[in-house]
């Protein structure tokens, strides 16, 4: 099977032994979320028992390989093969509601 190699995703300021030919700047990608009600009723009853909330574990997997996948879309149109310190932040948008952000810079690496 052919095709491109995948985007290089990196949390620091280089990838270690390739060399920085080209900066694209900024990319980012993100989702929003809404809380699901049978999600909150089953927090709501951890909240009480102790535990891990495993059902907003798994929303907040979800939305960061979302945000990550629109992430490297944007750097892959730009022509960048890697991004570089690549960073997550969650900000409440509403109530019952948070986006998830992924960004970082895009690069050309050789």
């Amino acid at each position: 099977m052919h095709g491109k190699a995948p985007l290089i995703l990196t949390n620091i300021d280089s990838v270690p032994g390739q060399h920085i030919v080209q900066h694209y700047g900024l990319v980012q990608g993100s989702t929003i979320r809404a809380k699901h009600f049978g999600r909150d009723f089953a927090a709501g009853l951890k909240n009480i028992v102790g535990g891990e909330l495993k059902g907003y574990t798994e929303l907040l997997q979800e939305s960061r390989a979302e945000a990550t996948s629109r992430m490297v879309a944007q750097a892959s149109e730009l022509g960048a093969n890697a991004v570089i310190n690549v960073r997550f932040t969650t900000s409440s948008v509403a109530q019952g509601a948070s986006e998830i952000l992924a960004y970082g810079t895009a690069v050309l690496i050789e």
